[in-house]
């Protein structure tokens, strides 16, 4: 790629808009409604939570809520902030709790990511500002997933326009509020500046413009010309270029929780007929087929490592001590021979991201004899293809919704859920085990159990974490977090 280096226009810091690109096209802005990491930045953005995960320290501190405590093993109280208000005037109070949690939690209310709302049972009023949640099982990740996906929303407002209303008209308390919405194109925040005194920090700049440009060399472009100040998730070969140019642009690369992975059909939910990734050769042939260290460096670079398990290391649980599949083309023919494949099979071969690193995957399968027929689909449709079951093969992520316990990525995939490829009985149970136990030793034992058989039938090929590239204007000052949400409260301009 080439593009003129002169000229260069300043951010527009003069009229304190900010000018953000998505590359991905936001289905739904209601949090509830899309599960793409766009939709965790605007939730993050739009909303709080009750309760607040420092990214740095990993410290919990109280959001819309002060304070909590287990009154028993399935039961959190919690006493509410008072003097919060919504976008839109209304009183923040339990009520708004109580509403928001109960609708949620109700799987036929159509939740998108159910794994992150189902382990509430309900939620019931004290008084005006105290709450209790009840949780269907023991679940000890409980104040984690309060820090993060479960946002609160207006009672009234909610009942009344529901999940699509939200979507073209969101109502939050959070730092920055909605003006304006045009779905798959456009939206823009303004600061919040009635912000209760929240630990996620009070917002600096003024407006916030986001635009969905799926192109990446559009985005740079437009970098250039002065019409954007901030593009994310830049591929790093171009996020190298960018950074050769001196003080034109501040390119910063943090590590995130985003896991790469390919999903094989073990369970058989597809239409492939006969269907090879019910045999455990093909599996363990297509981990052996990929040389996953080579893409790694040459194409993630930045702070991205090789991963050999459906979680993210950092995560609660996470144990990487499993059985690995070292690059090996030769033994990947020879299983897949074992398992009556001599010459190899044809299967179609999904994805909805990164191109380049799905071509790659696909060359390495090519090589090998698994011959790929390559769909690139947008998210949604791959997403409600996968929960149909009908995807042999595909190349996803997870970033967990930067949820930092093993029971955001492994049990989202893994317990017979929609999305669950493998339908493996044991790791079920096993899972079960480790989600409801509130002894951390049980739970590293029995996530340890799970992790060890999906490694050993080579349910899944684990690929690698993913970096962020963040490119700015030198007028903007941002430092990106570990966890891969854009934080616009801690941006500032230079």
């Amino acid at each position: 790629m080439s593009v003129a280096t002169s000229g260069v226009a300043l951010a527009d810091k003069a009229n304190d808009t900010l000018r953000v690109a998505y590359t991905k096209e936001l289905e739904n802005v209601d949090s509830y409604f899309n599960s793409s990491r766009e939709g965790v930045v605007m939730q993050r953005a739009v909303w709080d939570g009750l309760i607040y995960r420092d990214p740095i320290t990993n410290e919990y501190k109280g959001n819309l809520a002060t304070s909590w405590e287990w009154i028993d093993d399935k039961t959190l109280e919690l006493t509410l902030r008072e003097g919060v208000t919504f976008h839109n005037g209304d009183a923040f109070s339990a009520d708004d709790v109580v509403a928001t949690v109960n609708f949620v939690a109700k799987e036929e209310n159509g939740a998108k990511t159910q794994r992150n709302v189902n382990w509430m049972e309900s939620a019931e009023k004290v008084d005006d500002f105290t709450v209790r949640i009840k949780t269907k099982e023991v679940f000890p990740a409980a104040i984690e997933f309060l820090s993060g996906p479960v946002s609160i929303y207006p009672a009234e407002y909610y009942a009344e326009v529901g999940p699509s209303g939200m979507g073209l008209a969101p109502v939050g308390t959070g730092p920055y509020k909605v003006v304006e919405v045009v779905p798959g194109q456009k939206f823009v925040l303004e600061k919040n500046e009635n912000y209760h005194d929240s630990p996620k920090g009070q917002p600096s700049i003024g407006r916030i413009e986001i635009r969905t440009i799926p192109d990446v060399n559009t985005q740079i472009a437009e970098l250039f010309s002065g019409s954007l100040d901030l593009i994310w998730q830049v591929p790093a070969d171009q996020a190298e270029k960018l950074a050769a140019m001196g003080d034109q642009f501040v390119v910063s690369n943090e590590s995130t929780m985003r896991v790469g992975y390919l999903s094989m059909d073990a369970a058989g939910r597809s239409s492939m007929d006969p269907n090879p990734f019910q045999d455990i050769k093909v599996r363990q042939a297509v981990n052996y087929a990929i040389d996953r260290n080579a893409i790694v460096d040459n194409l993630l670079k930045g702070e991205s490592k090789v991963v050999w398990t459906p979680c993210f290391p950092s995560q609660f649980g996470c144990d990487q001590n499993v059985t690995t599949y070292p690059y090996d083309p030769a033994k990947a023919k020879e299983l897949l021979a074992e398992a009556g494949y001599p010459n190899g099979f044809e299967t179609p071969f999904y994805a909805y991201r990164d191109r380049d690193y799905a071509e790659a995957i696909s060359s390495y399968l090519n090589a090998v004899g698994i011959k790929t027929d390559f769909k690139m689909l947008q998210y949604s449709a791959l997403r409600e293809l996968n929960m149909k079951g009908d995807v042999p093969l595909s190349f996803q992520t997870w970033g967990s919704y930067s949820i930092n316990d093993a029971s955001a990525m492994v049990s989202q995939f893994f317990k017979h859920g929609s999305l669950d490829s493998t339908r493996d009985d044991q790791v079920l149970e096993w899972l079960d085990v480790a989600d409801q136990s509130n002894v951390p030793e049980t739970r590293l034992e029995y996530y340890t159990k799970a992790l060890t058989r999906i490694a050993d039938e080579a349910y899944w090929a684990p690929m690698f974490s993913y970096n962020t590239n963040y490119v700015t204007s030198p007028e903007v000052d941002y430092t990106p977090t570990a966890d891969e949400v854009l934080r616009f409260t801690t941006m500032r301009w230079n």
